[in-house]
């Protein structure tokens, strides 16, 4: 019983974030999309707040930033010792608070205006000074704070982030930011090198690619796939074309049936028809051919335009390939 109530005071705490979220979505009308829109044409976005909200307001601006939107975060006090210098007209500025009134960032609001940038506010009361003084304002009521003394940012700043993300990812579709863009801000990532890389960069080609003609007897399939090391064999007719392909699979399935493997051909076992890609194909997409499967794909036989054999793209290679 004690192990139940345990559970049931975390749940307790997601039932009120998600009530939190849920209100907040209430909330939401035209003033969303026009601020999406002016951070989608912005000269560049600056975003600031204090304490947990200064947290938020990093994460946003770092969301901004991976969808190649310019962004950055400024902290409202070294803000008034000379940082203010950064905004500049044609900006817009994100102040997140959750009171509106906090006193860090309502100083920072005359200055500004005074450099002809617009404010977008995240706050949880629309009616305090930030909120009378911003371009925008985007409501981040709360049922009540997670934390049981009501007091610490659990439930505003939940709802504060993912209004964040919520004008960010609307912002990107404005500014027409392809999957390509978001690439080039991941370079050394999984996500970025599997949205840059080709096949032809991480297969294995010319003589390390293991190939036997399809009359050749199942054994001489086993020593080029132990030659090659890659888990498979490419079949292919007289004319060079491929007609199948044996893995490490097949050789164990055929061995559990077979006693005498003597008189097996390659034919006899290989799989027909086999899933083939190009080698300009992205990582991206080889790499959904291979695991969005009943039974995960781990090699892919690389073919040309006359669906001829030139390489081997195994599924180890994709992921050393983000590393």
């Amino acid at each position: 019983m004690e192990n139940l109530n345990f559970i049931q005071d975390y749940q307790e705490i997601f039932d009120i974030e998600i009530a939190s979220l849920m209100l907040a979505k209430s909330k939401i009308g035209s003033n969303y999309r026009l601020a999406s829109e002016l951070i989608a044409h912005s000269n560049k976005v600056i975003l600031s707040g204090i304490g947990k909200s200064g947290l938020i307001a990093k994460k946003i601006a770092a969301t901004l930033s991976s969808y190649s939107i310019s962004a950055v975060f400024l902290h409202p006090v070294e803000a008034l010792h000379g940082d203010i210098g950064i905004i500049q007209q044609n900006d817009v500025v994100i102040l997140v608070s959750k009171s509106g009134g906090t006193d860090e960032i309502v100083r920072l609001v005359p200055f500004i205006k005074s450099r002809n940038a617009k404010i977008i506010s995240i706050i949880t009361n629309p009616k305090s000074f930030l909120g009378a003084n911003s371009d925008v304002v985007l409501e981040a009521t709360i049922e009540r704070e997670a934390c049981p003394f009501g007091i610490a940012p659990t439930s505003s700043t939940t709802v504060a982030l993912v209004i964040g993300d919520a004008i960010a990812i609307s912002a990107a579709e404005i500014s027409n930011i392809t999957l390509q863009d978001f690439s080039r801000t991941h370079p050394l990532g999984t996500i970025g090198k599997t949205l840059t890389l080709q096949v032809k960069d991480v297969m294995h080609s010319n003589n390390s690619v293991p190939i036997i003609d399809e009359t050749a007897f199942f054994k001489g399939a086993i020593i080029e796939i132990s030659n090659k090391k890659l888990g498979c064999a490419l079949i292919v007719n007289a004319l060079g074309y491929l007609v199948g392909i044996i893995t490490d699979g097949d050789v164990r399935r055929t061995l559990q049936k077979f006693d005498e493997i003597k008189n097996i051909r390659v034919s006899d076992i290989m799989n027909h028809n086999p899933i083939t890609i190009k080698q300009d194909i992205y990582l991206d997409v080889a790499l959904s051919i291979m695991e969005n499967r009943e039974s995960q794909i781990n090699v892919l036989p690389v073919v040309d335009e006359s669906n001829k054999p030139i390489g081997v793209l195994r599924l180890h290679d994709i992921i050393l390939s983000g590393k």
